[in-house]
């Protein structure tokens, strides 16, 4: 019998690999990986190490904004550096007291508040806030604004996560905040970003309280259609006076021709609910 020429084994469900770039169908080599999947897996794992510990590049961030004539706050929270903002996640979720007190100087000159506190943080992937950040707020602000909202300044908060905004929205007096930050890198999306949205925001909400839209990135869900979704859920908010868990996203979505497709409309998991 004539043995074959390499250890590698071929797989038949190789061809799946086309359609996904989850780690399928990645083959074998005797009892171990093939050397290629192998490599390949150390290089997405030093990527999502990489995306994690990359400074925010505010500085750039705020200088596009300026450019679109919008303007910008950059406080902090109260994890001095990154070592202790990945080991003190509690840190992370309140403002540093100087940057506090910035904000709230900033808040006594507009006593009426806003409409939406829009807050901008690096997260667990400053990547994907510096690639997607901006291209969605051009569409999410220029839908809000036709609706006749008032915006915030941008608050960029560097080691922030996902509570700062709540005590951002509260100290800006504003109806809702919505916070745009990076999400944890997983092995295939180094550079995720994830809405999260809150209606009457307040220092202490927890999670139950939220709206999260995530996998905003070109391989994911588009700026475009995470922008329809999060215009859907804070009108809503503005109607039902809510947010979280008592507000589903029955957003429906547009199709190619612009009308809506009602096919994908709605969530399957809700009572009378057929699509």
């Amino acid at each position: 019998m004539k043995r074959p020429t390499s250890g590698h084994t071929s797989n038949p469900w190789e061809e799946l690999r086309r359609l996904t770039p989850a780690r399928i169908a990645l083959g074998r080599a005797g009892i171990s990986l093939p050397t290629h999947a192998q490599l390949n897996f150390q290089y997405a794992h030093a990527q999502a190490r990489d995306a994690v510990h990359l400074p925010f590049d505010h500085g750039a961030l705020s200088h596009a904004l300026a450019e679109r004539g919008r303007a910008s706050l950059l406080l902090h929270s109260a994890a001095g550096d990154r070592d202790t903002y990945l080991q003190r996640p509690d840190l992370g979720r309140r403002l540093a007291a100087a940057s506090r007190e910035q904000l709230l100087q900033h808040a006594q000159a507009n006593p009426d508040g806003y409409d939406l506190a829009v807050v901008v943080a690096d997260g667990l992937s400053a990547l994907a806030v510096q690639r997607h950040s901006l291209p969605f707020l051009e569409r999410m602000e220029d839908q809000a604004l036709a609706e006749g909202w008032s915006l915030s300044p941008v608050v960029l908060v560097q080691q922030g996560r996902v509570a700062v905004a709540d005590e951002v929205g509260e100290l800006l007096n504003a109806k809702m905040v919505v916070i745009l930050i990076g999400e944890r890198p997983g092995l295939s999306s180094p550079d995720s970003l994830g809405l999260y949205f809150t209606w009457a925001p307040k220092v202490g909400l927890t999670d139950a309280y939220r709206n999260c839209i995530s996998n905003v990135r070109l391989e994911g869900l588009s700026y475009g259609m995470a922008a329809h979704r999060l215009m859907y859920l804070m009108r809503e908010a503005c109607r039902r006076q809510l947010s979280g868990v008592n507000l589903k996203d029955e957003a429906e979505l547009p199709s190619l021709s612009g009308e809506p497709d009602r096919t994908l409309a709605g969530n399957f998991l809700l009572a009378g609910d057929h699509h």
